[in-house]
């Protein structure tokens, strides 16, 4: 049986009431008193009752996890990540997937609000001004969107499409295709944003295909239109769309790399699975869940003390067999 806090009490010569103070509010007892009551309830493997801390410090001990659609292989690893960290920090996680619809997710922030600490919002789809509205009313973290200076975890999109328009230029390619993801989705505009800049500098053609689902299907519907624009290169919005192309090319009897050069964005686990391997620009996925939590309490701990609310991660391009010389005839 697990020991009780009365146990607890006996064992360190203290008051249960005390017990209670040192593990839930350490700074009401004496530093030797606490210390006393850690060794006691350590040795004795004591475990806090989740339920009644909460009683104590008006916390329920919960995070809030909201994703567009965990179908998507971009977003396990990100789970991973926040799982991980908030286990660490001895909070579970509550998960919730929007199936990538902007009044789901906003009815979803609003009841999760209600049951945790704080909420982890991956990738939203919805508007700016209900973004702001939730986190004028909870704790809230942001990761992979930025809405002004509200708590964020981003990935370096600039440098990522820097990487893979050079790794292009020095292939020899001076026309590159973008296959935009949800029109929504505020990476899509970051990453279309860089993209025209990094084209521009290097003096190479961009051309966008528009937008569509960010899943395989999304890849195979925009293959088509790349075929016709005539470039000799393409980069898809994730790389599940960047497969979806890989497989339509094929049907169409392109070779890849040999006709045209495709690079992903995400480097999921499939990347390194398809023939060819996908050239991907890598993001930090588990990484960034754990610095979402990382921010979440410290934002609960101190709100008003944390200075940096923005975070950006590297990405790093992964060259793999999907890109190659462009073709000169």
């Amino acid at each position: 049986m697990r020991a009780t806090i009365r146990e607890v009490a006996r064992d360190a010569g203290v008051s249960p009431s005390t017990v209670s103070r040192a593990l839930s509010m350490p700074d009401l007892v004496n530093p030797v008193t606490r210390e006393r009551v850690l060794r006691a309830a350590q040795r004795l493997g004591y475990e806090p009752n989740r339920a009644a801390r909460g009683l104590i410090t008006g916390r329920t001990g919960n995070v809030g996890l909201i994703v567009p659609d965990l179908a998507n292989p971009f977003f396990p690893s990100l789970v991973k990540g926040v799982q991980a960290k908030a286990r660490e920090a001895d909070y579970a996680v509550l998960l919730a997937d929007t199936d990538e619809d902007p009044a789901a997710e906003r009815d979803l922030l609003r009841v999760l609000a209600k049951q945790v600490d704080g909420l982890i919002l991956c990738s939203p789809r919805g508007r700016e001004e209900d973004i702001r509205a939730l986190a004028a009313t909870t704790t809230l973290v942001m990761v992979n969107r930025r809405v002004g200076k509200l708590p964020s975890v981003v990935f370096d999109n600039a440098d990522g499409m820097r990487q893979a328009v050079a790794h292009l230029q020095a292939l020899g390619h001076r026309r590159v295709g973008w296959v935009g993801g949800p029109r929504s989705s505020w990476s899509n505009r970051d990453r279309v944003r860089a993209l025209q800049t990094a084209t521009a500098a290097a003096g190479m053609e961009l051309l966008v295909a528009g937008n569509f689902p960010p899943q395989f299907e999304g890849g195979i519907a925009a293959a088509d239109l790349v075929i016709a624009s005539g470039v000799t290169s393409v980069i898809a919005y994730n790389d599940l769309m960047a497969l979806g192309l890989l497989d339509r090319l094929r049907n169409r009897g392109m070779d890849v790399p040999r006709d045209i050069s495709v690079i992903g964005i995400d480097d999921i686990q499939m990347s390194a699975m398809s023939s060819p391997t996908l050239t991907t620009v890598s993001l930090t996925k588990e990484q960034a869940g754990r610095a979402a939590v990382d921010l979440l309490l410290a934002l609960l701990e101190q709100p008003d003390g944390v200075r940096n609310v923005r975070r950006e991660l590297p990405t790093q391009l992964l060259v793999r067999g999907s890109t190659g010389v462009a073709r000169t005839d």
